[in-house]
């Protein structure tokens, strides 16, 4: 039973029909990339073994 309701929400998500189906693929990995490079840079500043 839990399965098979699993497998109904993974298509129906698949399908676009979720929650999410607003959201923006572009702006998404816009602010992923944002953070990465934000932690890129933190990490940059604590690293002073040169």
């Amino acid at each position: 039973m839990i399965l098979s309701s699993a497998v109904v929400a993974a298509a129906t998500l698949a399908e676009g029909d979720g929650p999410n189906s607003s959201l923006n693929p572009y702006m998404v990995g816009g602010l992923v990339l944002a953070a990465l490079l934000v932690l890129l840079f933190i990490t940059m500043l604590l690293n002073r073994d040169r």
